[in-house]
């Protein structure tokens, strides 16, 4: 649960640091008064209550991928449970979508973290005004820099850190709580309820920044596999939950006594003090958040690798221990120019707050879309219910958006910019991939015909070991050498590397082998798709291993040439090329020896 608590709630955890301010003096600003107050906290607690408590702790996480989850869990989880299915181009597609807003939400999020809890300077000092900026850039600078040593050291000190931040806004919300006892009767949904009725306009644009206290929520289901479902969801029952709602309510008991405290209730709620040490706390605790969506940006990428939507990139294992703790310097580098470009755009979470709301509540629709597949399709719950909580949990996530959108040309344009191309690219790299193993597809031959026609070619000592693409055909490497070289080795490999439907293959499930006459045989090696593949290792675990002296790699390395034929439009096919010339190299992203690797290229028009 401590775990849980530092890696999973780091986003959740801060939003009290803006959420409750932008909901007064945001986009759409409200009067403060008894009824205005009361109505938007009771939208916080009911938005809490429904979009993460119902959705995410108690159905969403029933959806796990053995042990994981995620979108591309549950993608893989509803593939593999119904395959050939009519509907899985859909469930493709808004997977796809639902990560490549993910991204616009690991750009923001560090980004307006650490402004919000650097902007408490303000209140120590105001000449410290000119300040936030640089110290903030400072902060980040940091934050990515440190990335390369990987989180396993510093996450020993996440889980006390942020149950700490945890007990204290609790402990800031009951101080506070005490002076203005009324706000408890927002624990109840008629205040909610009243506020739409009598003003619907007002109450549905304030959806637009209430979504911003469950930002972060798409952890509890995305870091499943780390820590398992049971933790988190006992440690946001028991303590994240109870911490935040305290917390909204002081606030709002603040300002109902003190109206001008709206400029930054979160800070207020402390005595004078005790300011600087929750500025610094409150500055670890974002850096912490930060941390969390960044490992998550790394962990996406790599699925995203294994299962075909983006090219190779260096990922580097950064832990002996944990699988999913990955650093990916190219995802790394983007984020933090993407970072400091927010920062110093924006200047201000309060500018920042108006582009973040949307990226969020489409993954959250998203997801709701691909759960209701899990419902209906395969776990077959009773329509009798299941269609009244389906209702429920779809309308609350189309609301949010819904209301998000009215805040599109202050800044949420951005995400939705992002993730449209992203959510292009992984279609263009899936699509281009195709369209090349079809060409290479024409020119595959049997390997029974082969070995028979090649019975008086000259054999030379040693193992070759040629990664195959599919496991039927002959990979156009071995087609090369034996056209230039004319020889063959005594013993030949044909290697394929998939990439299973789970996130996990163990060592038992990792290779087979199918023996062919002539000295060759197929071997097929398998990774989940947390996985990073390592061909020697792998080939260790054969009955009779090649000797690492006496093994060459060979390796196909295709040119892509654009052509006028039907495939993709002649631009895209240039994009794909441009990726696949600056993808990680199969010697690199397989770790095979670099001394005993021999590439052969060969150029395909698609």
């Amino acid at each position: 649960m401590v775990g849980a608590t530092g890696v999973v709630f780091g986003d959740i955890a801060t939003s009290p640091l803006y959420a409750f301010r932008e909901s007064f003096i945001g986009v759409h600003k409200l009067p403060i008064d008894a009824f205005h107050v009361l109505g938007v906290l009771s939208l916080l607690v009911w938005t809490l209550l429904i979009v993460v408590t119902l959705k995410y702790v108690f159905v969403t996480m029933r959806a796990d991928n053995r042990g994981e989850g995620g979108s591309f869990a549950l993608l893989a989880l509803i593939e593999r449970r119904l395959p050939g299915a009519r509907i899985l181009p859909w469930v493709s597609g808004a997977a796809l979508l639902a990560t490549a807003l993910f991204y616009g939400d690991a750009m923001i999020t560090p980004a307006i973290s650490i402004l919000s809890a650097v902007e408490g300077l303000e209140l120590v000092d105001a000449r410290m005004t000119a300040g936030v900026l640089p110290v903030t850039l400072v902060i980040v600078v940091l934050l990515f820099v440190v990335q390369r040593r990987g989180t396993e050291a510093l996450a020993l000190w996440f889980g006390p850190v942020m149950l700490l931040w945890l007990l204290t806004i609790a402990a800031l919300g009951i101080t506070n709580v005490v002076r203005a006892p009324a706000v408890l009767g927002a624990l109840s949904p008629w205040p909610a309820l009243r506020f739409l009725a009598a003003d619907p306009t007002r109450a549905f644009l304030t959806l637009g920044t209430v979504v911003l206290a469950v930002t972060g929520a798409e952890a509890l289901y995305a870091d499943m596999g780390h820590f398992g479902r049971r933790p988190i969801a006992s440690a946001w029952l028991w303590l994240a939950l109870p911490a935040l709602l305290l917390c909204y309510m002081g606030q709002s008991a603040l300002v109902l006594a003190e109206p001008a405290a709206i400029e930054n209730p979160f800070y207020r709620m402390a005595p004078s003090a005790l300011l600087v040490p929750l500025i610094v706390l409150s500055s670890v605790a974002t850096v912490i958040a930060s941390q969390s969506i960044i490992s998550g940006a790394f962990s996406v990428t790599q699925q995203a690798i294994r299962l075909g939507y983006l090219p190779r990139v260096t990922i580097v294992q950064t832990s002996a221990s944990t699988l999913g703790q990955v650093y990916a310097p190219a995802v790394n580098a983007l984020l933090f120019i993407t970072v400091v470009g927010l920062v110093i755009g924006f200047g201000s979470s309060a500018a920042l707050a108006a582009a973040f709301g949307l990226a969020v509540t489409a993954t959250m629709v998203l997801t709701t879309l691909l759960v209701g597949v899990m419902i209906f399709h395969i776990w077959a719950w009773n329509p009798l219910w299941a269609v009244p909580l389906y209702g429920l949990l779809l309308t609350c996530d189309v609301a949010l958006f819904a209301a998000s959108s009215t805040k599109f040309a202050a800044g949420g344009w951005l995400p939705v910019l992002v993730a449209a191309f992203l959510a292009f690219v992984f279609a263009t790299w899936r699509k281009g991939r195709r369209l090349v193993a079809a060409q290479i597809d024409q020119i595959d031959l049997p390997l029974d015909s082969f070995l028979a026609s090649v019975t008086k070619v000259t054999r030379v000592r040693g193992t070759a070991v040629y990664l195959s693409r599919a496991a039927v055909g002959l990979p156009p490497a071995l087609l090369h050498n034996l056209k230039h070289n004319k020889v063959l080795h005594e013993r030949v490999l044909l290697a394929t590397i998939e990439t299973a439907l789970t996130p996990i293959v163990s060592p038992a499930e990792r290779i087979t082998i199918d023996e062919a006459h002539g000295g060759a045989a197929r071997v097929r090696i398998r990774y989940g798709f947390m996985q990073t593949p390592d061909v020697p290792a792998a080939l260790a675990l054969l009955p009779e291993p090649p000797s690492a002296g006496d093994t060459t790699y060979f390796l196909s390395r295709q040119t892509i040439v654009p052509s006028a034929h039907p495939g993709m439009m002649q631009w895209r096919e240039s994009l794909f090329s441009v990726m696949v010339r600056n993808s990680e190299t199969p010697m690199s992203a397989f770790h095979l020896p670099i001394n005993r690797v021999v590439e052969l290229g060969s150029q395909i028009e698609i």
